[in-house]
């Protein structure tokens, strides 16, 4: 088998067509907003919202409502709580977010513990890509845009957001509106992630691909194009390993991505590892010769 057959025979199929397709658009919309949760240090933020979904999943499918439509609501509710509770009382902000996902994710595993069911509802924690159907396609097609429109346009807002809240403030614009706004999106990208590797691997793909990026660019503008392509490619790469290897395909795209940060951590010529030692060394070594 040669490499064209290799890479045409998954696309035989149309349910490989619809997963690559679905994970492409949660990967790039993903990548994007992981941009900002990155330069933030909202990482645990995504984790807290990715999981606290899960009750609002399990309780749209009991009252018979679109999945997307639970998830948004249960993201709202959760960035909502550990507002609250970190303004109104003495708890830190990373407590009052492991206080919340802890329990809104506890709450989600019981109802799907009491929940009579002809489906298995444990895709919604693992994940269900080769099983999306056309309707989902289209559902993480619409909020993809959505998302990914608003961030492109909101872009310059919240990247001074992200780096001088004060000056922001002072040119007019509101750090608790922007504030806001990237809390709403992560919701909505969590749902959109969600379709495709599940509720505990969401917060992979909100965080790894502009991880990766921040270790290749100084560029804030570089990584917003440099995040989804690695992110785009490592998951459509995913897909393909898992067809072959026969494994869980939403668990090889996420360990495709973290493969693909092992990389540039390692061999990133300003900030890797091993990379940047190569490079002194390779200076010292001219110098020597110079000299």
């Amino acid at each position: 088998m040669d490499l064209f057959d290799i890479l045409l025979e998954p696309l035989s199929y149309d349910f490989m067509v619809r997963a690559i397709v679905t994970t492409a658009l949660a990967a790039i919309v993903c990548a994007v907003l992981s941009c900002w949760l990155v330069l933030i240090g909202w990482s645990l933020m995504g984790d807290a919202v990715s999981h606290a979904v899960l009750p609002g999943v399990v309780l749209a499918y009991i009252v018979g409502a679109p999945f997307a439509l639970g998830a948004l609501v249960f993201a709202l509710i959760a960035v909502t709580l550990i507002g609250v509770v970190r303004n109104t009382s003495r708890v830190k902000e990373d407590a009052a977010i492991g206080i919340v996902f802890t329990s809104l994710f506890a709450l989600g595993l019981v109802l799907i513990s009491v929940t009579p069911s002809q489906t298995d509802l444990n895709h919604i924690i693992f994940g269900n890509l080769l099983g999306v159907s056309i309707p989902d396609l289209i559902q993480v097609l619409v909020l993809g845009v959505v998302a990914f429109t608003i961030l492109i346009l909101k872009r310059r807002d919240l990247t001074l957001y992200a780096f001088d809240p004060t000056h922001a403030h002072a040119i007019g614009l509101s750090p608790k509106r922007l504030g806001a706004l990237l809390l709403g999106l992560l919701a909505l990208t969590s749902v959109v992630a969600l379709q495709t590797v599940g509720v505990v691997l969401v917060v992979a793909m909100l965080i790894i691909p502009g991880a990766t990026a921040y270790l290749l660019t100084d560029r804030f503008s570089r990584m917003l194009v440099i995040a989804p392509v690695i992110s785009a490619v490592c998951s459509i790469a995913g897909i393909y390993l898992s067809y072959y290897l026969d494994t869980a395909s939403g668990a090889m795209v996420v360990l495709t991505q973290g493969a693909a940060f092992a990389v540039v951590y390692l061999f990133s010529p300003r900030q890797g590892l091993i990379g940047t030692r190569l490079a002194k060394a390779r200076r010292k070594k001219a110098v020597v010769l110079a000299a």
